[in-house]
């Protein structure tokens, strides 16, 4: 009996032993053929990673610098800190116990070529906590640890810049099952691109272009809420995160696709008045600037025409002439020392009198074209249109022989006509610009032949430079706000000086100034507050600080009994007249001080002076930089008075330079503009 029973025990250990290794072969079956990672962990780590198929996981394979649910804690059903899981394509950021967010992974399909350039080598995935929230910055194969924000990496740059993926928008799932999406975007941090911020941009990308152009970037990103409540044993896949966006932004799925709705959410911000600071931006001193007008001269010639012409040929022989131009001593017309170098300039100017014609387009309606404004402080491009148009010297109808392209819009026209008020909006001008710019393409030969470079414009008002920064970036641009921030390009552009004519019937009313002996004020200005400079200038020295400074938010009044301007008067009794930039950085005032004999004092960083390639401003000028208005009385008593005399006597002599005619005469403004005009295409042959 014993016997038989240790028999059975035999077959009954051997049947158990038998079943005991089944089930372990179909556990290690089982365990080799459902899960990517052929280990034991991953069947009891609490957090695993499940994929949906063998391509899916085969893309998303650890890496170095990756996060690996298999190194991941299997004893604890707590989440841990800097963990990232994955279910069903998404991945969420956790912290702690804390779920912070949930984002779509990317379908990256079943490429080699894919799988090769996106194995994650050239980014790592990474969350950082600060301050209890989650602050990620999203970016394409890029990795910065020196970065104070820490960064989620995406893959390889390469050939995977438009990844197959469908949103970066925050799930919202059905049934344990995250919404499908239909279309491809990219995530793309780009801090390069001109917002100079860091921030993500959000971009939507056809499927069948993934090297279409990027639209501009999202205003405001949106940021992480990591206010979810702690949670044990939860299904992370079906969490979706809280985001807050700008207050502008209806859903954080609205992202922005064309940069005039980013200019309206700008322009939608109220203005808050706060207390002027001066920017920290760099200045470029009149040194800085000869150096670059000398280097960019060569950088901007113009490139060759389509087909060659006459023309071409003569601005060829102008240009050998002019530099090579004989040496001119004691010219009873031209005082050496305002210029830079006045045996070219002389020349230069002979030749513009012989050689030099120009072309005026007919197209264009009135008043945008072809009507001048010659009163107020934009008379210059009105001036000069009307000049133009009546000269019997310089215009020609064939247009095969001009050497340059009179572009005849008024830019404050423009603006009276087309503008919406408070729309802050300038797009429609400049289409109406874009629109003239094609008729006389499809109408004429000459824009195509050279995109513009021989065509030029003449505008002072302040919106000029931008709404033609793009569509005329070609031309010659004649502009009166010449700023050096603001696209004006040295070798290209003109400094077109800002006039204020009083009276059309005789510009040259009130010309002239008092005798230095009864100029009894050391510097004067009255004018408006405009920009975040002249506030400044009067918090130093305004009102009755010092009787030697008149400076002035308010005009002054004429007294009773006498009928002369006492704005004007001032200036003529005045050793120094203040030009302080407003709004932009030109001032009326610059060619007034000249105007009325009195030395010009330019406050005005990055401002270029007009006929800036010609003239020596610093042998008759003063300029003073922003930041050192509170010292500007110091400045001005440390100019010796020999040196004063010296200043004094070179304006009255550059006095003829600046001056309207209602016939234009030999060196005046009209003749000086289009000068510059033609030393600049000269220059670029």
């Amino acid at each position: 009996m014993v016997q038989g029973l240790r028999s059975v025990c035999r077959i009954e250990t051997r049947l158990l032993s038998w079943l005991i290794g089944m089930t372990l072969l179909v556990i290690v079956s089982f365990q080799y053929f459902e899960f990517p990672y052929e280990s034991f962990n991953s069947l009891l780590s609490a957090g695993k990673v499940s994929v949906e198929d063998e391509n899916r996981s085969s893309n998303v394979s650890s890496t170095p610098n990756s996060v690996d649910a298999s190194q991941t804690n299997s004893s604890s059903s707590a989440v841990n800190d800097k963990e990232l899981s994955s279910a069903d394509g998404n991945f969420t950021i956790t912290s702690g116990d804390k779920v912070n967010s949930t984002f779509t992974l990317p379908d990256i399909g079943n490429s080699t070529e894919h799988n090769e350039n996106s194995n994650m080598d050239s980014g790592t995935e990474r969350s950082s906590e600060k301050n209890g929230t989650m602050d990620d910055n999203f970016s394409l194969g890029s990795e910065d640890d020196d970065e104070a924000n820490q960064t989620l990496s995406l893959g390889n740059t390469g050939n995977d810049a438009s990844l197959n993926q469908t949103s970066l928008s925050p799930v919202e799932s059905s049934n344990g099952e995250s919404d499908k999406q239909t279309n491809n975007s990219t995530v793309h941090n780009d801090d390069s691109s001109g917002n100079g911020d860091g921030k993500e941009s959000f971009t939507q990308e056809n499927a069948k272009s993934p090297s279409a152009d990027f639209p501009p970037p999202f205003p405001a990103p949106p940021t992480i809420d990591s206010s979810v409540e702690k949670t044990k044993n939860v299904d992370l896949s079906r969490i979706s995160p809280q985001i807050s966006v700008a207050p502008n932004i209806t859903s954080p799925t609205s992202f922005i696709s064309n940069q005039s709705e980013v200019d309206k959410l700008h322009d939608s911000v109220p203005e808050v008045r706060r207390k002027p600071v001066m920017p920290t931006q760099g200045v470029y001193s009149i040194a800085d600037m000869n150096r670059l007008l000398i280097q960019n001269r060569a950088m901007h010639q113009s490139e060759k025409p389509r087909w060659s012409s006459v023309a071409d040929e003569e601005l060829l022989n102008a240009k050998s002439q002019i530099e090579n131009a004989p040496i001119v001593e004691n010219d009873p017309e031209l005082y050496a020392p305002l210029y830079h170098n006045v045996s070219m300039f002389k020349r230069s100017y002979e030749l513009m009198e012989k050689l030099l014609k120009v072309y005026i387009y007919k197209e264009g309606d009135r008043p945008i074209f072809h009507t001048p404004v010659l009163k107020g402080i934009y008379a210059s491009e009105g001036w000069f249109m009307k000049l133009l148009q009546s000269s019997k010297t310089f215009l020609t109808k064939d247009g095969k022989k001009a050497h340059l392209f009179y572009l005849p819009f008024s830019s404050r026209i423009l603006e009276e006509q087309l503008y919406v008020v408070d729309s802050h909006s300038h797009q429609n001008l400049i289409q109406h610009l874009k629109d003239y710019l094609g008729i006389i393409g499809g109408k004429h030969p000459f824009w195509n032949r050279t995109d513009g470079a021989d065509h030029f414009l003449v505008a002072c008002h302040d919106w000029a430079p931008s709404e033609t920064r793009k569509i005329m970036a070609k031309c010659i641009r004649a502009l009166c706000n010449s700023d050096v921030k603001e696209g004006y390009i040295f070798g290209k552009d003109v400094s077109l000086p800002e006039t204020m004519v009083h009276n059309a019937e005789n510009p040259l009313q009130f010309l002239g100034g008092n005798p230095i002996s009864s100029r009894t004020t050391l510097a004067f200005f009255a004018g408006q507050m405009h920009g975040y400079l002249r506030p400044i200038l009067i918090e130093h020295w305004g009102g009755e600080k010092d009787p030697d400074m008149r400076i002035s938010d308010q005009l002054p009044k004429p007294k009773k009994g006498r009928k002369t301007n006492m704005y004007i008067q001032s200036m003529k009794t005045s050793k120094y007249c203040i030009c302080p930039r407003g709004y932009e950085v030109n001032s009326p005032r610059i060619v007034e001080a000249i105007f009325f004999e009195c030395v010009p004092v330019i406050i005005s960083d990055n401002f270029v002076p007009p006929f800036f390639e010609i003239l020596n401003w610093e042998s008759f000028a003063v300029f003073v930089k922003e930041k050192d208005v509170p010292n500007l009385k110091k400045i001005l008593l440390s100019i010796p008075e020999k040196r004063y005399l010296q200043m004094r006597m070179r304006v009255k002599k550059i006095q003829k330079h600046f001056l309207w005619h209602k016939k234009p005469v030999k060196y005046d403004i009209f003749h000086m503009i289009l000068h510059s005009i033609w030393y600049k295409r000269v220059f670029q042959m």
